[in-house]
């Protein structure tokens, strides 16, 4: 692997800062150089290696802000050609459309975003789901098989999950939930009330619901793999 520069997309939505920390520090266990900048720029981000999209907050601001700062283009262009990793709501706009604000995405990855619906509904211990969830969860790699067998492994897991066992805990924000239209599409699941696809894959593209930066170790060496990762 030579030097590569991974690119955290600016456009005013997201955790840049600690999103673009922990991709160094998942970098300084690499064997070449990894420069991870934060940018706004359209000729940075097509002249990047890896493009890494942030999401905060609801899905139509940050849709309306990616239009508006000019780097949509750029981005389309990114997403076709280089390892891009969505995180959070960075993740659920590489889909087609989401009930938030009935918000079309860019429609790189065929499904829908759907909204927890899980009033009346109790977890284990007795407590009401709450929306949005909010904390530690665990990841399975993979679709789940079904309802009945919710843990049980992936055939071939997804190769961002190298390394990482399975079942490992992430950490999670979000009312919102990615349906992909093919379940080949969901690379991890979680369990909230439901099975939903807590991660993505299509070709060149990954996205995680929960967040990296935000999930110690095992958040790292997701980062990590896909700072090796050869799509």
């Amino acid at each position: 692997m030579n030097r590569q520069t991974v690119a955290v997309l600016d456009y005013g939505m997201g955790n840049l800062r600690s999103v673009a920390q922990a991709l160094r520090k998942a970098a300084l266990g690499l064997d070449a150089a990894c420069e991870v900048i934060v940018t706004g720029s359209a000729q940075a981000l097509r002249e990047a290696d890896r493009v890494v999209l942030p999401g905060q907050g609801a899905m139509p601001d940050c849709m309306a802000e990616l239009e508006r700062s000019g780097l949509l283009p750029a981005l389309r262009h990114a997403a076709a050609h280089k390892p891009l990793f969505g995180v959070c709501v960075g993740m659920q706009m590489l889909l087609d459309h989401s009930e938030e604000g009935d918000t079309p995405g860019l429609g790189l990855i065929p499904g829908q975003v759907r909204r927890f619906e899980l009033e009346g509904q109790h977890q284990p211990d007795g407590s009401r789901y709450k929306v949005p969830q909010m904390g530690w969860n665990q990841v399975w790699q993979g679709p789940a098989p079904s309802a009945s067998a919710p843990s049980a492994p992936a055939a071939h897991p997804h190769p961002l999950w190298h390394g990482i066992p399975d079942g490992s805990h992430y950490y999670f924000v979000h009312s919102y939930y990615a349906q992909p239209a093919d379940p080949a599409h969901c690379a991890g699941h979680t369990h909230y009330g439901q099975p939903f696809a807590s991660a993505l894959a299509h070709g060149n593209l990954f996205g995680t619901q929960f967040h990296p930066e935000k999930s110690a170790d095992q958040g790292l060496a997701l980062y990590r793999n896909f700072l090796r990762w050869q799509p």
